[in-house]
């Protein structure tokens, strides 16, 4: 995989990441210090639709890619109904979501 390419895998995951950590998402959400809920979605969907729909270009495999499609699939449907991380946080439904961003980050083997 060439540079361009395994940087954007990496700032993707980077995003992963920020979905997985509720610190961070208290920190950057709730208290403003950071992006915002919204705009992470939007980097997320973003970048990620994209490396999703050609995912063998960004040399993912079936396994990642499955988790992948998952994991977006799950996230889409969770933000749109919820916008509100002071509302959402601490609910199971997000907790599922921030442990499904972790299985994303395993699979990829993420480092931060």
């Amino acid at each position: 995989m060439d540079i361009e390419r395994k940087q954007i895998v990496q700032t993707f995951l980077g995003i992963v990441n920020h979905i997985s950590d509720k610190d961070y998402q208290k920190r950057a959400w709730i208290k403003g210090e950071e992006a915002d809920f919204d705009e992470t979605c939007c980097v997320f969907f973003g970048i990620g639709d994209s490396i999703i729909e050609k995912y063998k270009d960004f040399e993912i495999t079936e396994d990642q890619y499955q988790l992948l499609k998952k994991f977006r699939d799950e996230l889409e449907k969770f933000s749109d109904n919820n916008d509100l991380p002071q509302l959402f946080i601490d609910t199971p439904e997000w907790t599922k979501i921030t442990l499904m961003a972790k299985k994303v980050l395993e699979v990829f083997n993420y480092q931060n």
